[in-house]
């Protein structure tokens, strides 16, 4: 069954279902099915198979490290904000803002308390933010763009103490187990994020909208405030729990937790690439098993954070049911991994490695290679509005590809994450675009239009800089 074209057709029931349905999960559970069943030939054979691929992921000891992680990580953001640590920072930050410009300033400045996860980001300062848009009368769609930029563009580039770095290493493993590359995924991953132009790009545009002088807009772009305003909703429509709206602001409940998990990541990934022989910081970060790293950095500061809210009089009951809470809200992500690592066995046991690098790889260009997977990966990550969806679909594709081509590994990859923060930045079906307007009351279609403009730009010059990136690296 080796070097067919049947390879493909997993991958085409997934794109194909995810832009129809606008959900990526159906469409792994079919492709899977689909690519058992054709692997074993054979209906009953083909669906027990399935199970076996989702099993054989599930045993992989750096995969349930990965697992672990995600679950933690969500739980220690559940904890947080219950306890009402962003609650208190952004509260306190929110009474000393005069102007549009302290208000997208103050969108910046809350980064280093708020960067763990996205939506954890958006829901928890939106409200504040709305807030002074209308006692401001500022231009919503701009405000709503800056927080989205300064939300996915930033934690995509970052390579510690998010929940994005260990999905994001864990794609990359996956993509260049079995082809004998003499690198490791997390140092692949490290490099990618110098390629990642689109996200680079969005930022510096995000930066220089907060200090570039125009005019207020507000009404003057048809944001017309509207009752709507008035109601209490936001948090309702994104499944927050009503109880977080009387929880007690205290910042320093989140403060801690972040400098804890910064600080273990950053020492445990030092001390175990030591450990393992390096001589640099770079090559202790390099050498590192970043996976283990990641899952006992979050643990320890885990349970450290219990112990301070404990101190704090936080109740335990709680803080737990939140930790389960939290930990729960990442479980389609979970879902989501495990099925992309079951989707990906059964595609190589249909020679998908060997059919990518005889067919497109033998006439693509290496220095194409990279753009040309931002712009597919791009087109799809719009479509479907999920920036992992985009990395688990296109991840294998693009390493074989540039494998095959001769392109330069951690520029494709740095690519496939490029298209992915493109789909999730602009996409009408992104998280972000939907949270954001959701909670600023703006039209989700006029929006996510708003949105496409400027992410244009930075799409059309950031498959400039891959092609040229691919002349000169390759």
């Amino acid at each position: 069954m080796n070097h067919t074209w049947l390879s493909l057709i997993p991958f085409i029931i997934v794109i194909g279902m995810s832009i129809w349905l606008k959900n990526i999960l159906p469409g792994l559970v079919v492709g899977i099915l689909v690519g058992s069943i054709i692997v074993s030939a054979d209906l009953l054979t083909g669906t027990e198979q399935s199970v076996a691929y989702i099993v054989t992921t599930l045993s992989d000891e750096t995969n349930i490290k990965i697992v672990g992680f995600l679950y933690l990580f969500g739980g220690l953001v559940g904890m947080m904000n219950i306890s009402g640590g962003i609650k208190g920072f952004s509260e306190w930050a929110g009474r000393r803002i005069r102007s549009e410009r302290g208000l997208l300033v103050f969108i910046w400045i809350t980064l280093p308390f708020t960067f763990m996860m996205p939506m954890f980001r958006i829901m928890m300062i939106g409200p504040i933010i709305k807030s002074l848009i209308k006692k401001m009368n500022l231009s919503k769609q701009k405000v709503g763009m800056t927080l989205d930029i300064s939300t996915e563009s930033v934690i995509v580039l970052l390579p510690v103490a998010t929940a994005f770095v260990g999905f994001m290493v864990s794609l990359v493993e996956g993509g260049i187990s079995g082809l004998n590359l003499d690198m490791s995924a997390y140092e692949i991953f490290l490099l990618s994020i110098l390629f990642n132009f689109y996200a680079i790009i969005m930022l510096l545009i995000g930066i220089i909208q907060t200090f570039w002088r125009r005019k207020k807009t507000g009404e003057q772009n048809g944001e017309a405030h509207t009752d709507l305003e008035e109601k209490e909703h936001e948090f309702h429509r994104m499944g927050i729990k009503k109880e977080l709206s009387l929880v007690k602001a205290q910042p320093w409940h989140l403060i801690l937790p972040v400098i804890l998990l910064l600080a273990f990541s950053l020492f445990l990934l030092w001390q175990d690439g030591m450990a393992q022989g390096a001589n640099t910081i770079f090559e202790a970060f390099s050498m590192a098993d970043a996976t283990f790293v990641m899952l006992l950095a979050v643990f320890i500061t885990l349970v450290l954070t219990f112990i301070f809210y404990i101190i704090r009089r936080e109740k335990m009951n709680e803080i737990l049911y939140h930790f389960y809470d939290g930990g729960n809200q990442m479980m389609e992500a979970i879902s989501l991994l495990i099925l992309i690592w079951a989707l990906t066995l059964a595609a190589e046991d249909l020679g998908f490695s060997e059919f990518i690098g005889s067919s497109l790889g033998s006439f693509l260009p290496a220095f194409l290679t990279p753009a040309a997977i931002f712009v597919l990966g791009s087109v799809v990550g719009y479509f479907i509005g999920s920036s992992w969806g985009t990395w688990g679909l296109f991840m294998p594709l693009g390493i074989t590809l540039a494998v095959s081509t001769g392109a330069s590994i951690p520029l494709t990859v740095g690519a496939v994450f490029a298209s992915g923060a493109f789909g999730a930045l602009t996409s009408p079906l992104g998280d972000t675009t939907i949270t954001t307007a959701s909670i600023l009351d703006m039209d989700l279609v006029d929006y996510a239009r708003y949105k496409l403009k400027v992410s244009a730009i930075g799409g059309v010059i950031a498959a400039g800089l891959f092609i040229a990136s691919g002349v000169f690296i390759s």
